[in-house]
């Protein structure tokens, strides 16, 4: 398969000229005009997340990927992720399934666990019940996916026995893929299921995944669904040089894993951590287009995957710098990345 590329968005929440931060609906509009650039550079997908809390606009990914699907032509458009754990599944296909109609033919879902809990408390969820919750929620989607006829019981909640799901797609399929950290259970469920897998990579080094990509592979074989797709989400951001993008992308990167950290009891992030994974081997793609554009073939060579997403949003970057980093990965980093590959290949 030819390497997809494509950029992924939380809606993270900038500070405006005044060092507040700026509305959520501020940022929801920024995201649409995000989207929009990236499909007049020819990028292959747009993905979405969802999230609950103060520091991310995007709650509902799947509106504003509506809201895309009308001023866009040719770019996919997906969530990254939707929290199926805390969401019901025969409503998610509903949603995508009509996105998926509103685009024709251009939505896709990742469904995952996702990296924070709010969504349990919201939703009147008890936090013992997370494994169950995703397992049997994700039990219940593919059964739904099929577009026939099904029946499905579970303990999560009621069974249901049900005519396909108002309404079907055009293609008699809605693209799903699974949400993945470094969990094996994670990836042979998924191809058990026959789903592609995004492997989220937000810290280490790439090469670490390699065994986790391997597996996937094995467990697809021995379910009878070999060649599916494999993807990479990792963060970064582009500049004309590698010092340039440094010096925009740290105080930010910091700041957010800092924040996260006292939330989850880590030790601060230092400077020289937070560099270490900017190096060839981190997890976190900044620098220059030329830069950036060989370490994603690196990524993806030694992994086996067919796709990379760039999580182009990072803490309280603001919009301008993730419109000129979007300009460039389409611009700059696209073709350089499928120069590399062809010459490699050759």
């Amino acid at each position: 398969m030819a390497l997809e590329l494509g950029l992924d968005t939380f809606g993270d929440i900038a500070l405006g000229p005044d060092g507040e931060p700026l509305t959520a609906a501020t940022v929801v509009r920024e995201v649409l005009a995000e989207g929009q650039l990236a499909d007049r550079l020819g990028l292959d997908f747009f993905g979405i997340g969802e999230h609950h809390r103060p520091d991310y606009a995007v709650s509902a990914p799947d509106t504003l990927l509506a809201g895309l699907a009308t001023t866009t032509e040719q770019i996919r458009l997906g969530s990254s992720v939707t929290v199926l754990s805390s969401d019901d599944p025969i409503r998610v296909f509903q949603r995508f399934s009509t996105v998926d109609a509103m685009s024709n033919g251009r939505a896709e879902i990742t469904v995952g666990r996702g990296s924070f809990i709010e969504s349990f408390p919201l939703f009147g969820l008890a936090l013992e019940d997370y494994e169950v919750l995703f397992s049997e929620k994700l039990d219940l989607l593919a059964s739904v996916l099929e577009e026939q006829p099904f029946r499905w019981e579970g303990t999560v909640r009621p069974p249901v026995e049900s005519g396909p799901v108002m309404p079907p797609t055009e293609s008699g399929r809605l693209p799903t893929w699974v949400g993945v950290g470094g969990t094996p259970a994670s990836v042979v469920r998924a191809a058990q299921y026959g789903l592609p897998i995004v492997i989220a990579i937000i810290g280490g080094a790439s090469a670490q995944f390699a065994p986790l990509a391997d597996l996937y592979r094995r467990a697809c074989t021995e379910y009878g669904h070999e060649g599916l797709p494999i993807s990479v989400h990792s963060p970064g951001h582009l500049a004309p040089t590698d010092e340039q993008a440094q010096e925009e992308y740290l105080p930010h990167f910091i700041e957010q894993m800092r924040k996260i950290g006292r939330e989850r009891g880590w030790a601060p992030m230092t400077e020289e951590a937070a560099r270490a994974q900017l190096s060839p081997e981190g997890a976190v793609y900044c620098g220059s287009p030329e830069t950036v554009a060989r370490k994603i073939v690196a990524t993806t060579r030694v992994l086996g995957a067919t796709r990379f997403q760039f999580k182009y949003s990072n803490g309280h970057l603001p919009h301008d710098l993730r419109m000129s980093s979007i300009r460039l990965f389409g611009e700059e980093v696209a073709p350089r990345v499928r120069e590399l590959l062809a010459t490699d290949d050759a």
